[in-house]
């Protein structure tokens, strides 16, 4: 993993939406279909766009990229021969995709920080079907979009460990799942992020007096010699 490039790069995360649900209706052997068929296009589309497979588990996948334009263009490929492909017992399988670009730190395992964390949240965020790029992705791509593909603002987020984020959407033919709230967190008001700090400072507070007078309850019942 320490031969991986450094610098700027491009990272891209994948999972199915419902995976869960999918194996509980279509049984292990059609969802061992389902998923090896998901595993080929994903695989397929990503490396001919010249992605690296960093890791993948259950049916995520983490890939890296060394311009932004060809995690897109990989993007858009992989979901457009998703939406096509004919799935066993004719389900659909919806996947989502997060995009950001950053410069991590790359160390003995592979990509560490904060950017890492920042793709894999934006991808969270997403519904089966939709890709969505952080802005510094946006801004990398400018105008040079993959042909019917248009860029849909959905302005500043809130994200898991992460907080704020501007989020775009990449429609793809027309497709666009924008009228769906992403799975983000709400912003807190002044007063609840106060009253969540006290609360926490009373936490702490009766703990350390509990375990203080547990300690004091046991020394009282050591044997006197």
């Amino acid at each position: 993993m320490s031969t991986l490039p450094g610098g700027t790069v491009t990272f891209v995360f994948t999972d199915i939406e419902g995976s869960t649900q999918l194996l509980q209706q279509l049984g292990d052997e059609a969802y061992g279909r389902v998923s090896g068929e998901h595993r080929q296009l994903v695989r397929e589309t990503f490396g001919a766009q010249g992605g690296t497979e960093i890791d993948t588990q259950g049916d995520a996948f983490f890939f890296s990229f060394p311009r932004a334009r060809d995690a897109v263009a990989a993007a858009v490929a992989a979901q457009r021969a998703l939406h096509d492909h004919e799935w066993p017992d004719g389900r659909e399988v919806r996947v989502r995709m997060g995009v950001h670009t950053g410069e991590p730190h790359v160390g003995e395992e592979g990509y560490l920080g904060m950017d890492v964390v920042r793709a894999a949240r934006i991808s969270a965020a997403g519904h089966g079907g939709q890709i969505l790029i952080s802005e510094t992705t946006r801004a990398l791509l400018g105008n040079q979009l993959p042909e019917g593909v248009a860029v849909h603002d959905l302005g500043q987020q809130h994200l898991k460990d992460v907080q704020h984020e501007h989020i775009y959407e990449l429609t793809i033919d027309g497709r666009s799942l924008a009228g769906k709230p992403l799975k983000t967190e709400k912003p807190k008001s002044p007063e609840e992020d106060m009253g969540a700090r006290f609360a926490e400072r009373i936490n702490t507070m009766v703990e350390s007096q509990l375990e203080s007078v547990f300690e004091n309850l046991l020394k009282k019942r050591q044997p006197r010699e």
